[in-house]
């Protein structure tokens, strides 16, 4: 692509991003729809979060995107956020106003459900479980909460962020949300579906699981918000028990192509 002086950029802030495939699905789009847009990665965590977000907000770009482990703390640096957003506690797109203003969105909620609704999971028959209560894990079961699912257990390994995460769902949303200590997986057997949003499986930590697996059941529903591997060892352990199971590429698609109208206010290509 031609990029040039009135070319509007977009970054992803966070780490690690090397097993990304949001530029490249971000960059086809903006083509697919004549944009003069560009999408690249900034790997940084919350060490230099505001120096960036400050820098960013004074150049020439739309917006910019937001993953772990930035979704929270750069709420601190946002001028205004979307009541959604704002009730979820994490954000993973920011849009910049022509008067350089920071708004603050959560477009990984929608992402996610869209997801697991078109694979036919309804929230408000299901019994949740999900290992991770950061940026992404808040944005799943907040967003799980809003549309009226029976119960959400949530573990971390951090376990203020777990207890953190469910006082603001049962506050914001509906009590429905319950803390489990990390490392019991008495609750597992309850439920209709059990999520990973702790990054447990990618990067460093490939080949890892948080679940072992004689507590899955092949009646499960098994989610995993990584998508590359595409495959992992949580999701493989349930597909060899039976479990029909998701990872987080179509969340991520629909939770891009969400970014890309909030950037652009112009009607998104869904393309893959």
């Amino acid at each position: 692509m031609k990029v040039d002086i009135n070319t509007k950029m977009i970054t992803l802030i966070g780490t690690p991003l090397g097993q990304s495939f949001a530029a490249r699905m971000q960059n086809k789009g903006y083509e697919a729809a004549g944009l003069n847009m560009l999408y690249f990665y900034t790997e940084a965590d919350n060490e230099h979060l505001q120096e960036i977000v400050n820098g960013i907000r004074y150049m020439n770009f739309a917006g910019f995107a937001v993953t772990k482990p930035n979704k929270v703390k750069v709420m601190e640096y946002l001028d205004e956020l979307d009541p959604l957003c704002e009730k979820m506690g994490s954000s993973n797109t920011v849009v910049i106003t022509p008067d350089k203003k920071l708004v603050g969105y959560n477009t990984d909620g929608s992402g996610f459900y869209i997801s697991i609704t078109e694979q036919g999971i309804q929230p408000d028959q299901c019994v949740f479980f999900c290992f991770g209560g950061g940026g992404v894990g808040r944005a799943m079961c907040s967003i799980l909460a809003y549309h009226g699912a029976r119960k959400i257990y949530i573990t971390d390994l951090f376990e203020d962020s777990a207890k953190a995460l469910v006082a603001d769902i049962n506050k914001n949303f509906a009590p429905v949300a319950e803390f489990v200590k990390f490392g019991d997986f008495s609750k597992v057997a309850a439920c209709d579906v059990v999520m990973n949003a702790s990054g447990v499986g990618m990067g460093k930590s490939q080949g890892q699981t948080p679940l072992p697996v004689e507590y899955i059941k092949p009646t499960q529903f098994y989610f995993d918000a990584c998508y590359n591997p595409a495959k992992t060892q949580f999701l493989i352990n349930a597909e060899a028990k039976g479990c029909k199971i998701l990872n987080g590429l179509d969340m991520s698609l629909y939770q891009g192509v969400a970014q890309i109208e909030l950037w652009t206010g112009k009607k998104a290509p869904l393309t893959q």
